[in-house]
């Protein structure tokens, strides 16, 4: 017998094109919030940096955050981290157009509310995982939050810094 899934929330704001210009704080979560991306070390010794140690899925996860600056024309991977069973990435959409591959045409239609620039960088980020690792091994959906203003946007970055300190505590 199969279990039945938790009914999910829409997280999305509804009415909201995904695809403006504009800064997004973005969590894509592992199956089962498995911890296989990294590992947190340090903190040991008094004073010691806490640090990410990636294992090999976030070291292939790394190489295509990386990736999307270079793929995509129209946005910027401000600040990421990998966690142990999610990743944080804060995106910005440059410019307000289909989503343009650098030096070649559009691969996807124009941008709807539920296809959207954010949706297709985070489905092309997981479907280049994926193709490496051989397998599946994140959640189906992911979390989005638009940055309303610079303070905002600060708040995100200061977030995705001391999340691997926060952790380290956390889980110690």
């Amino acid at each position: 017998m199969e279990e039945k899934r938790p009914e999910r929330k829409p997280t999305r704001i509804k009415n909201y094109d995904y695809s403006r210009v504009g800064a997004y704080f973005i969590t894509i979560c592992t199956k089962n919030r498995a911890e296989i991306l990294c590992n947190i070390v340090g903190g040991d010794v008094l004073d010691a940096p806490i640090k990410v140690r990636l294992l090999q899925y976030g070291e292939i996860a790394e190489k295509y955050i990386k990736q999307l600056n270079e793929y995509y024309e129209n946005i910027s991977v401000e600040k990421y981290v990998i966690m142990p069973d999610h990743i944080h990435i804060l995106i910005v959409v440059k410019k307000e157009e289909d989503t343009i591959l650098k030096g070649g045409a559009s691969r996807t239609s124009p941008p709807t509310r539920q296809h959207s620039s954010v949706s297709r960088y985070v489905s092309t980020f997981k479907r280049f995982c994926n193709k490496e690792y051989g397998e599946n091994i994140w959640q189906e959906s992911f979390f989005d939050h638009i940055i309303r203003n610079n303070e905002d946007y600060e708040e995100h970055i200061k977030y995705i810094h001391e999340n691997p300190t926060k952790w380290y505590y956390e889980n110690k």
